[in-house]
């Protein structure tokens, strides 16, 4: 009689501390680790404050109702996210572009996500690039702001060491915390020194701008492709791989439908993406989110429900983030990216007949070359897809 009594409260609770926690970290990793990046990319097409805002409203509240959603539906931890690397591609793709053309991109980026899968075609378009040419390309893409963290040491020595000093420490002590520490660190740091401008801060709730998009073949092939590519790649594959881990069977193809869809929805107002969570989707998959695996997707509701928050007052995110130094956020964005940066090379040189097609695409991606308004990332990876069919083959 005492068994029974023992094991059947826990699977009745709606939810614990726990959840709520881990949902917490999950959310405050995945803004510190890359929100800098979509402030950057919102930047370079031009945004206005009031369109960044809406930016950031959209993707919170495209976060927070794919993580209940699809979370409460399949009851399994279902943690979806922006996709860092794919901001940080928009940085310099949507140079030259207006927000117009930006939101253009960003429809079309998710229609192509969407169509992958519900066709039932990701896998077979995953397996068309060839795993160490996106890992290239992605490594390509990233190492600018692995570059900037230890540049914008010349400008602020102090602030910027202090940060790397603190992701230093923390990742020998707690791993999981490098970055929100060092984010800590930098904003401390730039408090005493004066450099933080706190009267820029905005606490009204954010508002949505409806933004029409124009379509281009050029902003297609040289901005959308690649950040399908890179999302799909750098985000959904991994993210699948993560619930794999873990134990969960959840079928991809709705999974990626969906966030396809959210995408489509939420584009006109500045959602450039949504897809599957990898490292933050892990915090809620852990012991630490709950001994039961059958019911930690509660940890990822209560993440769902913290980005809902966010994305309600994404203009006091962006007002928060404009009101820190330039130094601060490029080394946070830097210093977040180390990790991805490591793995991609690795991923990209893993295999030495794949090697010279990889070191073309990084190089390539990574120079800055455009031709015909079309970036980098997609003559970066055009040149290494060339290099790979023309190696010779070798059993």
């Amino acid at each position: 009689m005492s068994a029974p009594a023992a094991t059947t409260p826990p699977s009745r609770m709606p939810f614990a501390v726990s959840h709520v926690a881990a949902g917490f970290v999950a959310v405050l990793v995945g803004y510190t680790s890359s929100v800098a990046i979509i402030f950057q990319a919102a930047m370079a097409a031009g945004a206005t404050p009031a369109e960044l805002s809406s930016w950031m409203w959209a993707l919170g509240i495209g976060m927070g109702a794919t993580c209940i959603g699809l979370s409460l539906y399949f009851r399994t931890p279902i943690l979806t996210a922006w996709s860092t690397p794919g901001a940080a591609l928009l940085v310099t793709g949507l140079e030259g572009l207006n927000m117009h053309q930006a939101i253009g991109v960003f429809l079309s980026t998710s229609v192509l996500i969407t169509l992958a899968g519900a066709s039932g075609t990701f896998q077979r378009l995953m397996e068309w690039v060839p795993r160490h040419l996106a890992a290239a390309m992605l490594a390509g893409i990233l190492v600018r702001f692995g570059m900037d963290t230890f540049s914008s040491m010349q400008s602020q020595p102090l602030l910027v060491a202090a940060m790397f000093a603190t992701w230093l420490a923390a990742r020998l002590i707690t791993p999981r915390y490098t970055v929100p520490l060092a984010l800590a660190a930098g904003i401390v740091c730039a408090g005493l020194m004066g450099l933080l401008r706190l009267d820029t801060l905005d606490w009204t709730p954010a508002r949505p701008v409806l933004m029409l998009p124009e379509f281009s073949w050029s902003a297609f092939v040289g901005v959308a492709l690649p950040l399908f590519i890179v999302s799909m790649t750098s985000q959904n594959v991994p993210g699948l791989a993560v619930l794999r881990a873990n134990g969960y069977t959840t079928p991809a193809s709705p999974l990626i439908s969906w966030t396809g869809l959210a995408g489509v929805v939420l584009a006109p107002f500045g959602g450039f993406s949504f897809n599957l969570a990898a490292i933050t989707a892990a915090i809620c998959m852990s012991r630490d989110a709950d001994p039961e695996p059958q019911r930690r997707y509660m940890a990822a509701v209560w993440a769902g429900v913290f980005y809902l928050f966010t994305g309600i007052f994404g203009a006091t995110v962006v007002s928060l983030f404009a009101a820190f130094p330039i130094e601060l956020v490029a080394a946070i964005a830097g210093l977040a990216l180390l990790g991805t940066i490591a793995g991609s090379l690795a991923g990209a040189l893993q295999e030495e007949k794949g090697r010279d097609a990889a070191i073309v695409t990084f190089l390539g991606t990574a120079s800055g070359l455009a031709l015909f308004g079309i970036g980098s990332a997609f003559w970066g990876l055009l040149l290494g897809m060339l290099v790979h069919g023309l190696s010779p083959r070798r059993v």
